[in-house]
């Protein structure tokens, strides 16, 4: 099966959509929430239980992969499918956020990126046909062009030259381009600069891909300033293409992106949270690891259909969590992907029923959020 996108929805361009992603290891509905599996694992889930989540489609990250254990290891095991024993479709991320993270050992050239590795401090440069080849070997359905993410806050003269650049990287991407079973995505940057964002967008769309990502967002800067970025930015895509914001995973910045025509979103928050004892409920964000909780015999969110809520109580997973028992860890991440890939999942059903509106509006005030828009 060849990459495809499909609305199912009536959009105008920027409201709520609902679609189909059509790839070689399946079908993705949008919109999508897609965990994070960083180095070929969503921590402490198995495949079988990210299935039971309702998880679609999973991201991992080239940068780490190409660090530890390398692609070529994971193309000879089959590509990364086979590697992680995943049979459902994978993302991939160019790594172009986490070299830019590295801003002490690091160097930015037209040709790529110069950086030191976190692991043992050895030199490597990833340029844009790099990063091709080594996700065209790790063989996710998606891959991402490899872009400058800039920080925030940034200098407009020096955003602007990034812009140029990212786009310069992605004309060498899609040249380098070398699987036909894998769709490349663009990747929209710009920093807080509207006038940028649709300079960036413009010529993205000029060069031509599948699918277009707004980076350089969820980077530090305030919600309002995120909306007002997406406000401007994601109106400017392709209609019938589907749109994917890096890098933001909260339930009202969701929601919020649902709003503008965004089709998917990563970000490692939910499992991240989890692992520090937090979890997400109807209700907003539960501290489980309180000492409020033990002795508390409820599930995580009476609300919640999910194995551990029907399985467990506060009390024990709080004592699993103080004693760093594994399972602990485990249990909080399985509720949170259950969660938000609910929140999702829920929001496709809305926008196919035209009620978006009300169901955005109920969950931000159980949640305690104010909506940006």
């Amino acid at each position: 099966m060849r990459f495809s996108f499909e609305l199912k929805s009536d959009p105008d361009g920027s409201g709520p959509r609902a679609g189909v992603v059509h790839t070689p290891h399946g079908l993705v509905e949008t919109p999508v929430f897609m965990p994070v599996g960083t180095q070929a694992t969503v921590k402490t889930m198995s495949p079988a239980e990210l299935e039971e989540v309702g998880a679609q489609i999973i991201l991992s990250n080239t940068y780490h992969l190409y660090l530890r254990p390398g692609h070529e290891l994971i193309a000879e095991a089959g590509g990364l499918h086979s590697f992680m024993a995943w049979h459902r479709p994978i993302l991939t991320d160019s790594g172009g956020f986490q070299v830019f993270s590295l801003a002490d050992i690091r160097e930015v050239t037209e040709d790529g990126v110069r950086f030191q590795s976190h692991l043992d401090g050895s030199y490597h440069t990833l340029s844009p046909e790099r990063v091709m080849e080594v996700e065209n070997a790790l063989g996710a359905d998606i891959i991402m062009c490899f872009d400058e993410c800039v920080a925030y806050p940034a200098e407009r003269s020096y955003v602007e030259e990034s812009v140029a650049r990212t786009t310069r990287w992605a004309r060498r991407c899609k040249a380098a381009h070398a699987r036909e079973d894998q769709a490349l995505f663009g990747i929209v940057q710009g920093g807080m600069y509207p006038e940028l964002r649709a300079r960036s967008a413009a010529e993205l769309s000029d060069v031509g891909f599948p699918g277009y990502a707004i980076g350089g967002l969820s980077v530090g800067e305030p919600k309002k300033l995120m909306y007002e970025i997406l406000d401007h930015t994601a109106p400017l895509l392709p209609v019938d293409k589907p749109r994917y914001l890096m890098g933001v995973g909260s339930v009202d910045a969701v929601l919020e992106g649902i709003a503008r025509g965004i089709d998917m979103f990563d970000c490692v928050l939910a499992t991240r949270i989890a692992r520090h004892g937090s979890v997400m409920t109807a209700s907003g964000r539960l501290i489980v690891r309180d000492a409020a909780y033990a002795n508390d015999f409820g599930p995580l969110d009476p609300e919640c259909n999910c194995l551990v809520c029907r399985t467990y109580s506060r009390a024990y997973i709080r004592h699993l969590l103080k004693a760093k028992e594994i399972l602990g860890y485990r249990l909080t991440t399985y509720h949170n992907l259950h969660f938000l890939i609910g929140i999702v999942k829920g929001a496709r059903e809305a926008i196919l029923h035209g009620r978006y509106a009300e169901y955005m509006r109920e969950i931000m005030l159980r949640q305690g959020f104010e909506r940006r828009r």
